[in-house]
């Protein structure tokens, strides 16, 4: 599919769509209304508009310090700053921003689904392909909006700029439900994974809507159909065939995207429709500029010791002072941390400095805690890391939004709310995540018989915040688990760099506040209400 973005370019020049309806000839020299839609590939690339419209890589990676598993730094990226630190209202960009983006993306389906019978002997298969992508990317869209707004005005079809202006909310109820009936309707004319030809490799299939659909009722709690959906796609291969990576640190680089773990994933290509965040994630040393996303202490705490035990239980073996060694190997593939052993594109490593004053005499110390610029929680970032990107950090590496990972987890997760949660399935779930990750303690790959429906909540919830860090998704969860009010309020944390009199040395690295009266939701961006007064505001805002 990556090769259909040079489409794009010829779209963003040619339309939208300024009104030629009253003209009785059509320019010739560019595209209008009249004479755009005269075949498969223009449609085509209208609907790549609507891929490339899907997610952004910001919301992807800044959503992370949303949560507590990490924290922006410098400037306020995508509002994460602001709303971590509970100090925003209406008028934040990033609200207008998550608004605009999701509703332009809709507009985009609709000009489709408004024009595509004006295609000329279009193949009727492919017409209700078309369809079923762009069916699943708006639900993809309102099932955002829905989650941070909750009520958000449901446009089943364009609508002018004057009817915009005197729309309401709907009620999220039936957003939600509508949701649910459009991945119903798209995974019905879908194809399979193994059903598209390679060159559509990417593009979203009957998998893809069946895996969003179990997200969204993850979300709602509605666990007898989580995992109902979640068994359509394990051990089962009538919508797709899907499995683990066997390598997690493998699996984020770009010689193994579009795997078979990766479900539905943001395409992009090599210097066509790039990314570039991880310029300001990587050590100074390897990215030269600043750090501005910092994994935060309370993730590290996190990880499993490699006898699959939490860092504060009996016969762990954890020693704080070498807190980074016998870890679940999930920690390295994901966070750069003190003496870090960074992998080069030549394949020779570098040691990462980040303790004051422990970089040899003679060596770049940029890395290190305290210095200016370098990560205020003395952590960087690894995972994702492109190693086939330019000197910028330009990436054409795809970013998943779901992957087989996570299906196995909001699976174990539903059983276990269901109180069904048995070796079988632990096995099949997070036994298999946990081998696949390179644990080969029985401890921390067998049922651990006994534990009763608590326990294994907590030993779930843990495994998805392991298996998931740094990919956008913990703000989600903790918002669903109605947990933000615990653990987003108080310090984030960085390493065991700080003043030893507080917190055991571990540093402060901001003071975050949630207030669940009003935080669960999101305000109706200002300036949406000030253009439309039909727009109610949310409680506490």
């Amino acid at each position: 599919m990556k090769r259909t973005y040079t489409y794009i370019a010829l779209l963003t020049g040619a339309l939208w769509l300024g009104g030629c309806k009253d003209l009785d000839l059509a320019p010739a020299n560019r595209f209008t209304e009249a004479n755009y839609w005269t075949s498969a590939d223009r449609a085509l690339s209208v609907l790549n508009t609507a891929y490339a419209g899907l997610f952004k890589s910001d919301y992807f990676f800044y959503n992370e310090a949303l949560s507590d598993n990490a924290f922006n730094q410098l400037g306020d990226a995508a509002g994460a700053n602001s709303i971590g630190r509970g100090s925003y209202n209406a008028a934040l960009p990033r609200l207008k921003d998550e608004w605009d983006f999701h509703y332009a993306g809709i507009k985009t389906v609709h000009i489709l689904q408004a024009n595509i019978d004006r295609v000329p002997n279009l193949d009727p298969t492919l017409k209700a392909r078309i369809l079923a992508e762009a069916r699943v990317i708006r639900a993809h869209h309102y099932f955002q909006l829905m989650t941070w707004f909750g009520d958000v005005p449901l446009l089943k079809e364009d609508v002018s700029i004057e009817q915009s202006r005197s729309l309401t909310r709907t009620p999220r109820a039936e957003v939600l439900a509508f949701v649910l009936s459009e991945l119903d309707a798209a995974a019905a004319a879908l194809p399979t994974n193994v059903q598209y030809a390679a060159a559509d490799n990417g593009r979203i299939t009957k998998g893809a809507a069946l895996a969003l659909k179990a997200r969204v009722l993850l979300y709602e709690n509605r666990w007898q159909e989580v995992a109902t959906t979640c068994e359509q796609l394990i051990n089962n291969t009538t919508n797709g065939t899907y499995g683990l990576f066997p390598s997690y640190s493998g699996l984020f680089l770009p010689q193994n995207e579009n795997s078979q773990e990766s479900i539905l994933a943001m395409q992009f290509a090599p210097n066509l429709v790039t990314w570039s965040n991880f310029r300001d994630f990587v050590p100074l040393t390897i990215g030269d500029r600043v750090n501005n996303l910092a994994p935060t202490q309370e993730l590290v705490n996190d990880y499993l010791t490699i006898n699959g035990r939490t860092i504060t239980e009996a016969g762990s073996g954890f020693v704080e002072a070498d807190q980074y060694n016998n870890r679940d190997p999930r920690l390295t593939a994901t966070i750069v941390y003190d003496a870090y052993q960074w992998t080069k594109p030549d394949g020779t490593t570098s040691t990462i400095f980040i303790r004051p004053g422990s970089t040899p005499v003679g060596q770049d110390a940029r890395n290190e805690f305290g210095k200016q610029n370098a990560s205020t929680t003395g952590y960087y970032v690894r995972k994702y890391y492109d190693p086939t990107s330019n000197a910028n950090f330009q990436s054409g590496l795809n970013l998943m939004l779901i992957r087989y990972a996570d299906v196995l987890l909001m699976y174990a997760e539903a059983k276990n709310e269901l109180n069904q949660l048995d070796a079988g399935v632990w096995n099949t779930t997070i036994g298999a995540l946990r081998r696949r990750a390179g644990f080969t303690d029985a401890n921390a790959l067998n049922f651990p018989a006994g534990a009763n429906q608590v326990a294994l909540r907590a030993v779930v919830r843990r495994e998805r915040r392991s298996e998931l860090a740094m990919e956008g998704l913990r703000i989600f969860d903790i918002r669903r688990w109605r947990i933000a009010e615990t653990v987003l309020n108080g310090f984030a944390r960085g390493a065991k760099f700080g003043d030893p009199t507080v917190d055991n040395g571990y540093a402060r690295v901001d003071r975050r506040s949630f207030d669940p009266a009003k935080n669960y939701l999101w305000p109706i961006p200002q300036l949406e209400r000030d253009l439309n007064t039909n727009l109610a505001q949310n409680p506490g805002w």
